[in-house]
Formats: structure tokens, C-alpha cells, sequence
């Protein structure tokens, strides 16, 4: 039997975490795997949730990225302990058009924008200093927003498996598994 699909129910939860006050409740764990297997984990915020997937932004230099390019599999783990709920997606991540990537960039907070240009995220460094000052400069300085950079990306992952996790005070937690199917999505309600 197939059943709706699961992204709905997340774009739901997400709202209703945003209006229980839980900080960053769009802060999500996203792990990718690198070379021989190696899992990789870092915390990202959702940008957006469509019919068929979860959005991110990333710069396309960036370890997650590189991983990405050799491997699309992915996880994402939602935890919202003061409301007892999470959701782990399991599926696979696609770059997506250029013209999201720039309308995302211009979504940021000019902070975020500017940091963007003066930060090489990831790579190695002596000293955050220079990088503070150049970020301050250009705050003092720029008339417009920057344009996005070309080495910046919007990620789409599509889901092949979503579970919901709800938190029980007797710890018969309820867990619902919605997997993708032929001919839509098939659900399942597993044990604690």
C-alpha cells in the first residue's frame, strides 16, 4: 500500500518546532562518505523543503562537496530533544540550477554573503585576524550586496528512506518508516 509522501509531515514538524521555540530547528547533521568509506559529518541549516526534496547551500570547494561528487549518498539527522523528535533521511544529493544557488545567496544575511568571499572554508590557516579584518572592511565598504560566486551551490537531496522518531516517556518510542516504492511511498511503523 502506498501512502503520502513524508516530506509534508517534516515541513510540519519543522514549523512546529519554529513555533515550540527550539533554537535553530532547522539545524540538521549532514553526512556524507569520502574516500575508502569514510563517513563525514557536519551540521548544515535547511534551506528549504520542496515536493521531492530538502535544499541546502554549500560552496562547491568545501570537503562535503568534493564527497559529494564521488559519492551521492547521504544521511541527515534532525534532533529536536525539547519537543522529543527527530528524523533521519537517508537518500541521495544533486546539485541543483545555478538560478536557486544565486536566489538562495541572496537570501543570506550580507554577514553571511561577505564571509563567503573572504573565507575559504575548511582550508588550513595561521590566523582568523586577517580574514576579521577583511570581512570588516568589506562590511564598511560594499554599496551593494555582493553577487553570488561562482564556486557557490545549491544542494537537493531527494529521500529514499525517511524515519520519524517520536520520544515516549516510557520508552516505547514511536518510529515511522517511509521508504520509497515503485509506485510512491510504502510506511512502516517499527518496534522501539
Amino acid at each position: 500500500m502506498t501512502v503520502q509522501a513524508p516530506l509534508p509531515l517534516l515541513d510540519r514538524w519543522l514549523r512546529e518546532a519554529e513555533q515550540s521555540g527550539v533554537p535553530e530547528p532547522r539545524s540538521v547533521a549532514f553526512v556524507t562518505v569520502g574516500d575508502g568509506g569514510q563517513p563525514s559529518a557536519r551540521t548544515v541549516l535547511l534551506k528549504r523543503v520542496e515536493d521531492e526534496a530538502l535544499v541546502f547551500t554549500s560552496a562547491l570547494w568545501t570537503r562535503k562537496a568534493r564527497e559529494l561528487d564521488g559519492n551521492d549518498h547521504v544521511a541527515l539527522l534532525f534532533w529536536w530533544p525539547t519537543v522529543g523528535r527527530q528524523v533521519h533521511v537517508a537518500g541521495r544529493a544533486l546539485l541543483a540550477e545555478r538560478e536557486l544557488a544565486v536566489e538562495l545567496f541572496a537570501e543570506r544575511e550580507l554577514s553571511r554573503q561577505v564571509q563567503t568571499l573572504v573565507s575559504r572554508q575548511g582550508e588550513p590557516l595561521e590566523d582568523l585576524e586577517p580574514l576579521r579584518a577583511r570581512h570588516a572592511h568589506l562590511m564598511d565598504v560594499l554599496e551593494t550586496p555582493p553577487e553570488c560566486p561562482p564556486d557557490w551551490g545549491a544542494i537537493r537531496v531527494i529521500p529514499d528512506a525517511v524515519e520519524f522518531w517520536t520520544q515516549a516517556t516510557d520508552h516505547l518510542h514511536d518510529r515511522l518508516l517511509y521508504e520509497r516504492a515503485d509506485t510512491g511511498w510504502r510506511l512502516t511503523r517499527l518496534s522501539p
